[in-house]
């Protein structure tokens, strides 16, 4: 290859094809994301797609440079060129006439300039009027032609993109009979009969007139559709003087043959066969130069285009899939690269369902059970590096120690535990370790039983015991705890606060995160365990984790803890085996309940909300579940709430930082397998 030359430049057709393939867990991370800073979850898999995966181009960039484009149609130029033009021709027409008749002086020319002169000074009435004016001069009569069969041209090119050989050859008949011809074979496919033979039949006889060739009898209605809409579109756009004057010179040019009556039930035909195009909506364009009819016409018609690619792109309408997307229009309004970036959207979503990340629904595509678990894992990964970075002590599971019964026996105490101590033994070790120092410790009254671990002595004195007493202390090593029964499960019921309060002071996330992140915790750790999560707002309802992920919030008032709690109550009486664990996630006071089966909302609270909130707590006392709060804000009534609540169940109050919700849910979580009774 000796003397070619080579040159190398960035690749700018298409996409790069070179490019690994999209990973779809990537952008299953970058949904979880969002999820889990608070955002709803039907807007982030939307946008998704609107924006593009990471370094990507989405649907709104697309939609942007349709916008653009419209806007640069709308600015084209004026509607009424075709008016103007002919006002142009028309005035050019008479002065030549006039120039013809000055040159003679017969009475016949003194006559015409009579009629010249008082020719209406509407456009389209003088056109009319001089049909049968019998031109002097020949330059004027190729002018005043040149009105009608421009128009007439412009007109049926317009609507037949393959007529200008056919209107330059003058074979009107040949146009003709192809309308007539067509207007039959769309009657005949209005009516439901089978038109394949027949629509073959056609084309063969007047495919000519057809460049697109189009394949079936759909793709020929569309694009006749597309045509008489941006015809109809035009007349609209006009102002009523201006269509008066474009219609009266339309009829004048196409003249009294069946050509007229013809384009006329064409139009009938196509508007009812396509109904759902934007036929009777008028643009105001403007711009520094005149539009002939066919320019005019051509604008609006790119206009009402990029108004359906628009609502394509814009996926508004229920059930929207990037199939609902015509690529070929997309291509033919913003070029290849466009319609490859619309392709590449369709695989990505494509992918994402085949490999079981998303379903649909009724109301769009939701994460699967799978991208859920997956959403809940990195939930649970974000709260462990908390858990790592923030401990407060050892919190594993043992299985002495954990829940249930006492059976007798003690252990060591270790950082963390929050079993009962084992008094007299915690003492007794204390006692001991002092004697074997040598410290006095201080003597038993006659007729007093020995201390633990001491052998009884006659007179009660004890082996090397002085006479002075010295009070006993306590080391971190004397204490011992008092072992239980495991118990094998926990019935766990976490209610979490709905109101828009949680969202408009960004605890919606965290919540959302915590509520995913311990989900995730017991399916795959604890999975004897049982867990409900339960939302509460006016009402209160118990959430799968996908409601939980696609749920977003509303501006009902209400925070109903006392449905919350009932709901947690039937929870754990399902399960009278288990441990009993109710946490609350909350940034209010109680200011509903349940009246008849109906919410009742009131602010302050009412009397009636915090007797029937306190008779939910009660209930859940006397079975055994104790209560801890976790308080997000600074609200003075909950705080007060709460520590009423606390001391009257025996449960704890946490005032956690909103980004630490996680930690101290999954903490306590931890804590309370281990047994609180």
């Amino acid at each position: 290859m000796a003397g070619n030359r080579f040159r190398y430049g960035a690749w700018r057709d298409g996409p790069d094809p070179l490019a690994p393939p999209y990973d779809v867990r990537a952008a299953v991370d970058e949904v979880g994301e969002r999820v889990l800073a608070g955002d709803s979850l039907r807007d982030v898999l939307r946008d998704l797609l609107r924006q593009g995966p990471r370094q990507g181009r989405g649907l709104d960039e697309l939609r942007a440079r349709a916008r653009r484009m419209r806007r640069d149609a709308l600015r084209r130029g004026n509607l009424d060129g075709a008016v103007t033009r002919a006002q142009q021709l028309l005035d050019q027409a008479i002065a030549a006439e006039r120039d013809e008749l000055r040159g003679r002086d017969d009475m016949d020319a003194r006559f015409n300039e009579a009629v010249l002169d008082n020719l209406p000074r509407s456009t389209s009435r003088a056109v009319e009027e001089l049909a049968e004016y019998d031109w002097a001069s020949d330059e004027a009569r190729g002018l005043y032609q040149q009105i009608l069969d421009g128009l007439r041209r412009e007109v049926v090119e317009q609507r037949f993109a393959g007529m200008k050989q056919a209107l330059e050859n003058g074979d009107f008949a040949g146009v003709s009979e192809m309308v007539a011809d067509l207007n039959d074979l769309l009657a005949r496919h209005a009516r439901g009969e089978h038109t394949d033979d027949a629509f073959r039949q056609f084309m063969e006889k007047h495919g000519q007139f057809f460049p697109e060739n189009p394949e079936n009898i759909e793709e020929l209605i569309d694009s006749l559709a597309r045509r008489a809409a941006a015809a109809e579109r035009l007349m609209r756009s006009l102002s009523p003087q201006q269509q008066e004057e474009l219609s009266r010179l339309m009829d004048q040019a196409l003249g009294e043959g069946p050509l007229r009556g013809q384009l006329a039930e064409l139009t009938d035909n196509l508007r009812a066969l396509r109904p759902q195009l934007n036929w009777g909506r008028g643009e105001r364009v403007r711009g520094p130069g005149d539009l002939g009819y066919g320019e005019a016409a051509g604008a609006l018609g790119e206009i009402g285009d990029l108004d359906e690619l628009l609502d394509q792109l814009g996926q508004e309408h229920p059930g929207a899939t990037l199939d609902d997307i015509d690529v070929e229009l997309v291509e033919r309004q913003l070029g290849r690269s466009a319609a490859d970036d619309v392709r590449r959207l369709r695989e990505l979503e494509r992918e994402l369902t085949r490999q079981g990340w998303v379903e649909r629904d009724e109301e769009g595509l939701t994460l699967s059970p799978k991208a859920l678990r997956r959403l809940g894992r990195t939930a649970l990964a974000q709260v462990f590096d908390e858990l790592k970075s923030k401990r407060q002590g050892q919190h594993d599971l043992r299985d002495a120690g954990a829940a249930g019964d006492l059976i007798g026996s003690s252990r060591r105490w270790e950082y963390g535990d929050e079993q009962p101590l084992d008094v007299v033994r915690t003492i007794g070790n204390a006692v001991r370790r002092r004697a074997g120092t040598g410290r006095t410790v201080a003597r038993p009254r006659p007729g007093e039983p020995a201390r633990p671990g001491e052998p009884a002595r006659p007179g009660g004195a004890a082996r090397g015991v002085g006479s002075s007493a010295v009070p006993v202390r306590l080391e971190p090593e004397d204490f011992e705890v008092a072992e239980t029964e495991r118990r094998a499960s926990a019935a766990v019921a976490l209610c979490v606060d709905l109101s828009y309060s949680m969202f408009a002071d960004g605890r919606w996330g965290p919540m959302k995160q915590t509520a995913l992140a311990l989900s995730h915790l017991v399916a795959t750790q604890f999975p004897q365990d049982s867990l409900q999560i339960i939302g509460f707002g006016l009402h209160a309802s118990v959430l799968s984790q996908g409601q939980l992920a696609a749920i977003d919030p509303t501006m009902e008032k209400g925070t109903n803890l006392q449905h919350a709690l009932n709901l947690a109550g039937r929870h754990l009486r399902r399960h009278p085996g288990s441990e009993p664990v109710v946490m609350i996630v909350t940034d209010g006071e109680p200011t509903a309940h349940l009246e008849d089966g109906e919410g009742v909302f009131w602010w302050p609270p009412l009397p009636e909300t915090v007797r029937a909130t306190v008779q939910e707590v009660d209930h859940l006392t006397r079975f055994g579940a104790t209560l801890n709060f976790f308080m997000l804000g600074e609200d003075p009534g909950l705080q007060r709430f709460v520590a009423k609540v606390a001391e009257r169940n025996g449960g704890r109050v946490f005032s956690p930082d909103a980004d630490e919700l996680g930690r101290y849910v999954v903490d306590d979580y931890v804590r309370a397998r281990r047994g609180r009774r």
